[in-house]
């Protein structure tokens, strides 16, 4: 099984998990998500919802990620970005998205994992499942 898919996005993520926020309650640290975290998590939850395959993977898989962000100065398109986000951050907020949507049982089971990030053209997030 394979699921493809181009998410097209005005304007890409550029929060990320690591952004939570820590507080005290009762003397004790609880940790919450910045309101631009949860925008982002919403965002994301409700573009990527149209894709969710009929069945979730559960085996192991390879989860390929192209993140196409908006061309902004003298950049060109296809261009490497090497400005934060820093692409681990930004996949992890997208992993726990397609975990709770139901793509696989647990993004444990993402074996194989390329993900890159590009000055685009056209902005949005590129997103191939496969099955190992």
């Amino acid at each position: 099984m394979t699921t493809e898919f181009f998410v097209p996005m005005r304007k890409v993520p550029t929060v990320t998990h690591q952004q939570k926020q820590v507080t005290m309650r009762n003397s004790k640290p609880a940790f919450y998500e910045p309101a631009e975290v949860k925008t982002a998590r919403s965002k994301l939850l409700a573009h990527l919802g149209k894709h969710v395959p009929a069945k979730p993977y559960t085996g192991p898989i390879r989860l390929i990620v192209k993140w196409c962000y908006p061309i902004t100065g003298k950049h060109a398109n296809g261009e490497w970005k090497t400005t934060k986000p820093d692409v681990d951050n930004a996949q992890k907020l997208l992993q726990d998205c397609m975990t709770a949507l139901g793509f696989w049982k647990d993004d444990a089971q993402i074996a194989s994992l390329i993900a890159e990030k590009f000055w685009a053209r056209i902005p949005g997030i590129y997103i191939r499942i496969e099955e190992l």
